[in-house]
């Protein structure tokens, strides 16, 4: 069968350092054709190259046999290509129909039939979003639904999703498998980025897999494992050291030392209500909940991103003190830092470099705002954290934004612990993230508790909270309503926890 898409001798480099370089690609019509690789394989690259927004330093690119030049993304769209970004790109001051629908305003627009029609349109892709909402108020989860639908909406013939089930939660991701199934009925092709293994197996025909900018395999995905694909991920084995069982007779489960932080009655409007937990140095505190438990936000009142209630708002207090934080600034100076699951939205300024990223986050604990930044400085202190934390880049005045989605991960990361921080809060810090990242993050928080730090871990993922904690909290409807050590907690009885 003529392929529907077909990359020959795809390369393409930036400032001589390259990305991918004399890939082969495939894509038949009907079929869902995982990609895989490790953060900077150049998975991303690939893809936006098919989607008009880089072009190719050299190779083709032929779509239904006919060789085409895609000079932007909405040259790509016209071509039958269209992409959902790994971060959103809506635009958050129109409501969820305008969304959908931009680029086909006509000169009079009705909001109320646009809002029937999106409507209709979400309902029949199972998605609960309400269309005359502002993108601004949504979750991460309803943005992510909002891009998907927006790419349906327009009938490619090719559809790139790039982690688009990294913020659902497993009811949506149901759904999300099933909308994929029915584009391939349809006849729509799919290529498909993922970090989640498991899904690759489960929703692909076919897999290729990257490593260092080049394809390392590729075909009919009944031919892998999981073993195999880790294997040519990373080039050697990592199965044994990735989400590793944590009970009391295999791996040392740390003693509480003095508790760090104590919070009684913590209240915020109807999403935080009369919750009470202590964290403790030295230990990893897992969070679990579902979604709308409050875990976040929770958090971000410890860390002063959001406020608790004035009147009946609880008590929280840090090392013995009672404390009540307005900006995450003066949490910083106490030693709180919260490393954001939005690192797009919240987590880094995406005009600037890496050294001047992980600087502003040595300068935030600082109490001079007059104080002199020396770019000699911003420059070697990043350097020491990029090699740290194997941050891959072609030098430190490489910007943000320009980084593979784990790389970006690790400056959040950078930035927050240059702070040289008491307490750590990571709210899903491997969301988006390759496995062999995954491993080196899991290392860095299990060294921060051994060096006496407290971390507190919010995950929705339950084997990376049973591999990393200490002690487990489970949240439901605003509340932690159990607590349990690692070493007598199973997914059974977390999830029974948070459900009932």
């Amino acid at each position: 069968m003529q392929p529907i898409l077909e990359l020959k001798g795809a390369t393409k480099d930036f400032r001589g350092v390259y990305a991918i370089k004399n890939i082969d690609l495939t894509l038949q019509e009907g079929e869902v054709h995982a990609i895989l690789g490790e953060n900077g394989a150049g998975k991303s690259t690939l893809m936006k190259a098919l989607a008009g927004v880089h072009h190719l330093s050299s190779g083709e690119i032929h779509l239904a046999g006919k060789p085409v030049t895609l000079g932007s993304p909405l040259a790509a769209l016209k071509a039958g290509i269209a992409m959902v970004f790994q971060e959103t790109n809506l635009v958050g001051s129109m409501t969820v129909a305008q969304n959908i629908y931009l680029g086909e305003e006509r000169f009079l627009n009705g909001l109320r039939k646009l809002n029937i029609r999106a409507k209709q349109f979400l309902m029949s892709m199972n998605f609960d979003v309400e269309p005359s909402a502002l993108v601004s108020s949504l979750g991460a989860a309803q943005r992510q639904m909002v891009e998907v639908a927006r790419a349906t909406h327009h009938a490619a013939k090719v559809i790139i999703f790039d982690e688009p089930t990294a913020t659902l939660t497993p009811e949506e991701k149901h759904h999300f498998f099933g909308l994929i199934k029915r584009l391939r009925e349809r006849g729509t092709s799919i290529l498909f980025i993922t970090h989640a293994l498991e899904e690759a197996l489960q929703l692909s025909d076919t897999i290729t897999i990257l490593r260092d900018g080049e394809k390392i395999v590729s075909g009919p995905t009944e031919t892998f494992t999981r073993e195999s694909i880790i294997r040519n991920m990373v080039g050697r084995e990592l199965s044994g050291e990735l989400y590793g069982a944590r009970k009391g007779h295999e791996v040392a489960i740390r003693a509480p030392q003095s508790k760090m932080l104590s919070v009684d009655n913590l209240s915020m409007g109807k999403i935080v209500r009369n919750t009470s937990f202590s964290i403790y140095g030295g230990q990893v505190t897992g969070m679990f909940g579902l979604v709308g438990a409050g875990r976040t936000e929770t958090m971000k009142i410890v860390a002063g991103a959001f406020k608790r209630n004035v009147f009946h708002g609880g008590e929280v207090r840090l090392n013995g003190k009672a404390v009540r934080y307005r900006v995450p600034r003066t949490a910083m100076r106490d030693g709180i830092v919260y490393v954001t699951e939005d690192r797009k939205q919240d987590g880094f300024f995406e005009t600037m470099s890496i050294a001047e990223n992980i600087h502003m986050g040595a300068l935030a604990r600082g109490n001079n705002p007059l104080s002199v930044v020396s770019m000699r400085q911003a420059k070697a202190l990043a350097a020491d954290w990029t090699k740290s934390l194997s941050i891959r880049a072609i030098n430190t005045s490489s910007k943000v934004i320009e980084l593979s989605g784990g790389n970006q991960q690790k400056v959040v990361i950078a930035k927050s612990l240059v702070q040289k921080p008491e307490l750590v809060i990571f709210d899903e810090p491997t969301r988006g993230v390759d496995v062999g990242s995954i491993v080196e993050i899991h290392d860095l928080i299990n060294r921060l508790a051994d060096e006496g730090i407290a971390v507190v871990l919010i995950s929705s993922y339950l084997p990376e909270v049973l591999a990393l904690s200490d002690r487990i909290l489970v949240t439901r409807q605003g509340q932690v309503v159990e607590e349990m050590s690692a070493g007598d907690a199973t997914e059974d009885k977390i999830m029974y926890a948070a459900v009932h």
